[in-house]
């Protein structure tokens, strides 16, 4: 086989591991951006390496693309954007493939806005060890392998990320996509005609929200009790024409599956300009998380482009 040959024949074995390294770097970094640079990052590495004596390809790469995204976790820049409280995590519309695997519970739940959001508040390694246990079924001699750190060591990190996760879990499980919709089409029936008993009512009595403020403040917009929730959503979802122009016209109002989650999705002309996503607990809302800063929505919005959306809730906002 010649040189070309060869070449062609390893670049085919990393695309082959792509979307999986994708969906790890994504879980790590929270951002399919980064996501995309890391896996690329990798690629570079990849390339570079002498491939004759790489024995395990898939093994290879998980370290390399796990390691990148640990090295990015702890940079200042990001440690300062972090804790800056203007960051949240990138979402993505359901079917996206950097949202796999997505057979358990365990790791559905692992891509979820919660928890990636929860994740937070790991150190990198305890997030490392978290995902690659719980979303890619590691053992923890791998996951040892992996970070470079003892087996006992693994076991410690993954102790301790898990007691934060399920400190933070809200609800009893998942919900069906039907209950998800009804829910949501009540919490915009009720915000869209200014029925504020009826918004307090869906919500849980330690609701809270956050929204990025459509990208034009340096700090997340938080608001943390049901009567504030409630006050904002009645206020978001009156359309006005300042609104419009900065949306970039007149809004059709989908549903939609984020990350998991049911979210409203505000389309001008086709483009996605604007998420609400929603998490729920035992039937209430928990969770409301606006989501306008076009870097965040960049990869969901040519997703929409190409999906086909059942008829919208709003046809005019």
């Amino acid at each position: 086989m010649d040189s070309t040959a060869i070449d062609r024949f390893d670049t085919s074995r990393f695309e082959a591991s792509r979307n999986r390294l994708a969906s790890l770097a994504y879980r790590l970094l929270g951002s399919a951006g980064d996501a995309e640079d890391a896996v690329q990052d990798a690629f570079l590495h990849w390339q570079a390496a002498d491939r004759q004596r790489i024995k395990v390809p898939e093994a290879w790469l998980t370290k390399v693309v796990t390691n990148l995204c640990l090295d990015r976790l702890r940079s200042a820049q990001v440690r300062r954007e972090r804790t800056a409280g203007a960051w949240l995590p990138e979402p993505l519309l359901d079917g996206d493939p950097m949202l796999g695997p997505a057979d358990t519970f365990e790791q559905r739940e692992s891509v979820s806005l919660a928890v990636l959001t929860v994740m937070e508040r790991l150190s990198p390694v305890e997030r490392a060890v978290y995902i690659l246990r719980e979303a890619f079924s590691y053992g923890h001699a791998e996951i040892a392998a992996i970070l470079d750190i003892t087996e006992s060591a693994s076991q410690q990190h993954l102790h301790r990320a898990r007691r934060h996760i399920t400190t933070a879990r809200r609800g009893s499980g998942e919900l069906d996509p039907a209950s998800a919709r009804r829910i949501v089409e009540e919490f915009l029936a009720a915000a869209s005609s200014g029925r504020t008993e009826r918004l307090v009512a869906l919500l849980t009595d330690d609701a809270t929200a956050i929204s990025d403020g459509a990208g034009l403040t340096k700090k997340l917009l938080q608001y943390d009790t049901p009567e504030r929730v409630a006050a904002i959503a009645r206020a978001g979802f009156k359309s006005t024409p300042a609104k419009q122009r900065l949306a970039g016209g007149v809004s059709e109002v989908h549903f939609a599956l984020v990350n998991g989650a049911p979210a409203l999705l505000f389309v001008p002309g086709g483009k996605v300009v604007g998420a609400v996503t929603f998490d729920v607990a035992d039937g209430k809302i928990a969770t409301v998380r606006g989501i306008a800063a076009p870097a965040r929505l960049l990869r969901l919005a040519d997703a929409w482009r190409r999906h086909e959306p059942d008829a919208p809730l709003i046809t005019e906002w």
